[in-house]
């Protein structure tokens, strides 16, 4: 089987929106964690969704999967700390809902602009070869520095991707490589594949959109909403 883990438990500091944490504002009067969901409510191959939500807004949220007719979803269970720790919540809710073998996509609640071929490329990928983490083209040079910002290397840009969503595993694996992060006493690694590539466990590809970006700033929201508006036109004018 095939199950979204939907991560949403953070509060947004860097949006600037005191009204609200920033995975519940609205574009057009639906929230972009809505939005998000969806993507993965109206594929055909995911059986089920799990979200780790802020604590207090999970009754907000269940309204909202309500309103927008969410049918998918099997738990809503608060997040944790750390998003590394909110990620655990998801996963150990969707192990009491899924078989062990499962499928799991770990998404960001935040990253609405995902497409369905992107979430079957991630499944089938998983099927084929294990692990796989979503990516997108490095279109500009970067550079790693040390703790006194001189520059130690520039990676080729060939060979450089950014890491994105969803990350995808089989359920028992990535719950096992959790579960061991917490014995060693980490509990804020920054992603999942990270996680996975600590503990030397193989990971590949999925080539996603570029535009596949994570709504943190309130820059990001502007382009989210100008992209998801030429999307919408580009429909009402046959040109998508």
């Amino acid at each position: 089987m095939n199950v979204a883990v939907i991560f949403a438990g953070g509060v947004g500091t860097r949006m600037n929106s005191k009204a609200k944490p920033k995975q519940f504002l609205e574009l057009h009067g639906k929230p972009i964690i809505i939005h998000t969901i969806e993507l993965f409510e109206k594929h055909p191959e995911i059986d089920g969704i799990v979200i780790a939500s802020v604590a207090e807004w999970i009754d907000y949220l269940k309204d909202m999967l309500f309103k927008f007719h969410i049918k998918k979803v099997v738990e809503v269970v608060p997040g944790g700390e750390t998003g590394q720790l909110s990620i655990f919540n998801g996963l150990a809710a969707a192990e009491k809902h899924f078989p062990e073998d499962s499928i799991v996509l770990i998404h960001d609640g935040v990253r609405p602009l995902i497409n369905e071929q992107t979430i079957t490329d991630n499944i089938e990928q998983v099927k084929r070869c294990g692990s796989a983490i979503t990516t997108a083209a490095t279109i500009e040079t970067f550079v790693i520095v040390d703790e006194n910002l001189s520059v130690v290397e520039i990676p080729k840009r060939s060979l450089s991707k950014l890491a994105r969503a969803p990350q995808s595993f089989v359920l028992s694996e990535i719950l096992g490589v959790h579960r061991q992060a917490q014995k060693d006493k980490i509990f804020d690694s920054i992603d999942s594949c990270t996680l996975m590539s600590r503990y030397n466990k193989p990971l590949t590809l999925v080539e996603g959109p570029r535009e596949n970006i994570k709504i943190t700033t309130p820059t990001d929201f502007y382009i989210f909403r100008a992209l998801f508006e030429a999307g919408e036109n580009n429909q009402i004018f046959g040109l998508g």
